[in-house]
């Protein structure tokens, strides 16, 4: 007490006596803060288990990781996807004679047959599912339906169209209508189709007939038998037309990295393979309108060579996932991971995929398209979020080459939910999450997977709250944990990690993870500036990803607005201002603005992040009279496309300009993409900016769509996959005056210290009650993976149920974009 604390200036810039006395008060203060168990606080030292006959303890078991039993707030989930049973209801009941659609079945027809290429739920409409939640029976279930696309092969003019069939189940109430209204055009351009047969049957009569007249060209120029080729995309600006650039590669592993430098470009328009040619072919930056004439150059020898010779410089080696180098100190043994040693505090319910966890609480979707969505989001109680789902995920690549300039994926087009795979155990979730199934379905039947999603809570490592302070009640922290729920889709050569996360103060974060395999380009000087050289022949491309969500957020009810938050310099005089700093400040002020308009609802983030955008509900405050809202905050990476104006994204991915943008909600308006888009960047069947027509926003409504991404700039590491630390991008939905105050007080997982009236002890603790568990975690059972089950057409396993080999299993995963071809 006699020590007397120096002012703000002489502490930092004063003599080494107050130095001094600055440096033996901080370490007063850093010893004083021993906190010592009071009597009525202390919790035993001892850990649990029996008793010994000598008096010790043995520690038990730990629970099994089996989570509760959660109760969702409607015994039925009525945005779950179909079942193998309904969907082989709808292919019979549509393929009946009595519907006049003349269909063959996928597995057997061909492209001039009328297909069925996909059956899966159409949701209800928000009104519908809302009724039902709010006053769950049989008479509020909305009826169920199936989105059933058909190819019409057949037709004079081919086309494709989206039948709605419902109420399921099959019944003689069950009727069918084309479904249009959630579209811009009609009918869906044949062109834009998407594949039934499987490349095989579709493209690879084609390659073959590329490759074959050129057997030994290709042996001397690349010096390989067995090659990989992949169509890049888009095929089509406005579906009068489908082609693309074919790429080849050496066939291995990683042969994503190997490109030979090779290309041409087909025209498979129609419906009749015979009638598909090669426009041109590329090599070496050399031209040639046809095969004959770039074999005449070859055979004359005036083909200019490439400078290094493909077989010389490139192995598999370099491309395969097998460890490299020596191993590290202690990396002999297992790493630390996590374990509920009192057990799994998050309640499954698997019958409707809900699941709840510290006062959250969700139901689970699932489809083809974009894989994994969230429904019906509520926090203590009240709904925050009505959806939240992916959207679409473009990747968008420069070059000096035919492939990687006229690429920009939407790999919605592929079905990133069909491309889930069973997630690896301890690698991708840990050891002790618990697994959910999920079922799609194609035109060759339906895919299940046992562990598409998986659900764990870990402890962050840092405290959400904390201070240390030395009044009663002021120092304490609280524990942070969160929930994920967690999903990864491989297209192709990227995975995608898709996690959704919460938070104990009712934060929500949304986050996109990528790694897997660069999109690789041919390297020689000419490519420098459209990627990073990886290797002696090879490049990672440079390029955009931009992943789009909807976010429906309903707070305090559904009537909601758009408000900006956003801060800027100001310089005001005050009559009290010290003479001795002037009569003026300069300092920032907060300004408020309700966006009334959608069409000034298409953002960017300000500048240096000063300003924030939240959905309120103006007529519904907290204690303190300020609308209840949730922020919606960038979190890593908080990017937006780089290029606007290509004519191969043109019109089909408009989201993408924006950081994000909010409308007026409208059934008509699902989504703001689809599956056809990819095909259609001239005149694509969803136009984003034609859901922004000037309406008001103002207590209506409203959806947020929000993007995630990120600018990857290559760079060596990326070989042989990108990492996941780097390639991440996010976003926060968190609580903007929605409560009282911070609600992650309501923790018990939490600590107070206060002062001690003890003499023999400086502080006192409370903890609540919550005493930490010890007990024997269960044994890790050994790596087991079977990835798949098929079942055909019929809803009965096929042959086996899985895929007999790893080729068939590629053939049927990669779609077009990497095709096997021996010759």
């Amino acid at each position: 007490d006699s020590l007397a604390l120096p002012d703000r200036a002489s502490r930092f810039h004063g003599s080494r006596r107050n130095a001094l006395i600055a440096l033996l008060v901080t370490g007063f203060i850093a010893a004083s803060l021993v906190v010592f168990p009071s009597s009525h606080s202390l919790i035993s030292a001892d850990f649990e288990g029996t008793l010994q006959e000598d008096g010790s303890r043995s520690l038990e078991q730990c629970p099994a990781n089996i989570p509760p039993k959660a109760t969702p707030p409607a015994p039925v989930n009525v945005w779950a996807s179909l079942s193998i049973t309904e969907t082989v209801a709808v292919t019979e009941w549509l393929s009946s004679e009595d519907r006049d659609l003349n269909l063959t079945r996928a597995d057997e027809g061909g492209l001039s047959d009328n297909l069925i290429f996909l059956v899966e739920a159409y949701r209800p409409s928000k009104s519908a599912a809302l009724a039902y939640l709010d006053a769950p029976s049989d008479d509020t279930l909305p009826p169920r339906f199936a989105r059933v696309t058909v190819h019409h092969g057949a037709a004079p003019e081919p086309y494709i169209q989206d039948y709605l069939v419902g109420p399921l189940p099959i019944s003689e109430r069950t009727t069918w209508s084309n479904l249009t209204d959630i579209y811009h055009r009609d009918p869906i351009p044949f062109h834009a189709r998407g594949y039934t047969g499987g490349p095989f049957v579709e493209m690879e009569p084609l390659f073959q007939q590329i490759l074959t007249p050129l057997r030994s060209v290709v042996k001397d120029l690349f010096g390989s038998h067995t090659f990989e080729a992949g169509v890049t995309g888009p095929f089509s600006f406005d579906g009068s037309f489908r082609r693309g650039w074919v790429n080849w590669r050496r066939s291995g592993s990683g042969n994503w990295l190997q490109p030979i430098g090779f290309y041409q470009y087909v025209d498979v328009s129609g419906n009749d393979p015979s009638k598909w040619k090669v426009l041109k072919v590329v090599y070496n930056y050399q031209v040639f309108q046809s095969i004959d004439e770039f074999l005449k150059a070859y055979n004359s020898g005036t083909l200019k060579r490439q400078k290094q010779q493909v077989n010389d410089q490139m192995d598999n080696t370099w491309t395969t996932r097998a460890r490299l180098g020596a191993q590290r100190d202690l990396d002999h043994l297992p790493g630390p991971r996590s374990v509920s040693f009192a057990g799994l505090r998050f309640r499954v319910d698997r019958a409707t995929q809900y699941v709840s966890w510290m006062g959250w609480g969700l139901y689970l979707g699932f489809d083809r398209d974009m894989g994994m969505s969230l429904w019906d989001v509520r926090f203590r109680g009240e709904r925050i979020i009505y959806e939240l789902s992916p959207q679409e995920a473009i990747a968008q690549y420069s070059g000096n080459d035919p492939a990687q300039s006229t690429t920009a994926w939407l790999d919605r087009y592929f079905g990133m939910g069909g491309f889930v795979h069973d997630l690896l155990p301890g690698y991708d979730c840990p050891h002790e999450a618990v697994f959910l199934p999920a079922t799609t379905h194609s035109s060759h039947g339906s895919i299940r997977r046992k562990r598409a999603i998986c659900i764990f809570e870990k402890e962050t490592g840092r405290p959400i709250t904390r201070h240390l302070g030395y009044k009663d009640g002021e120092s304490g922290a609280v524990k942070g944990y969160l929930l994920t729920v967690r999903t990864v889709s491989t297209v192709g050569n990227y995975d995608y990690i898709f996690d959704y996360m919460f938070y104990l103060d009712g934060t929500m974060e949304v986050r996109v993870s990528a790694s897997g395999y660069l999109q690789g380009a041919y390297w020689e000087a000419e490519q420098e500036g459209y990627g990073t050289r990886i290797h002696e022949l090879a490049m990672g491309s440079l390029h955009d990803h931009v992943i789009n969500f909807k976010v429906d957020l309903d707070i305090a009810g559904s009537d909601n607005s758009l408000v900006y938050t956003s801060t800027a310099q100001e310089q005001v005089e005050q009559p009290w201002f010290d003479d001795d700093w002037g009569q003026t400040v300069i300092q920032q002020k907060i300004s408020r603005e309700v966006i009334p308009n959608e069409n000034d609802a298409m953002l960017q983030f300000p500048a240096n992040l000063q300003g924030i955008y939240s959905i309120v509900n103006q007529a519904k405050t907290n204690s303190w009279g300020l609308p209840r809202g949730y922020s919606i905050h960038p979190g890593d990476s908080p990017i937006r496309n780089t290029v606007v104006g290509s004519k191969r994204l043109l019109n089909n991915a408009n989201w993408a300009r924006y950081n994000m943008a909010v409308s007026k909600r409208k059934d008509t308006e699902p989504s703001s993409s689809s599956m056809w888009n990819f095909n259609l960047p001239g005149a694509p069947m969803v136009d984003f900016h034609k859901f922004f027509d000037g309406e008001n926003i103002t207590q209506e409504d409203l959806v947020a769509w929000v993007n995630v991404g990120m600018h990857h700039l290559t760079q060596s590491e990326d070989a042989p996959n990108t990492r996941t630390q780097l390639a991440t991008s996010s976003f926060y939905l968190a609580p903007a005056n929605y409560f009282d105050s911070d609600v992650s007080m309501e923790s018990t997982n939490a600590i107070v210290i206060t002062a001690s009236k003890d003499p023999s002890r400086v502080y006192d603790f409370e903890e609540y009650g919550v005493k930490q568990a010890n007990c024997v975690p269960p044994v890790v059972p050994p790596f087991e993976y079977g990835d798949m089950q098929v079942m055909g057409l019929d809803g009965k396993p096929v042959t086996g149920s899985r895929p007999a080999t790893v080729d068939e299993l590629m053939r049927s995963e990669n779609v077009f974009r990497y095709i096997k071809v021996e010759l």
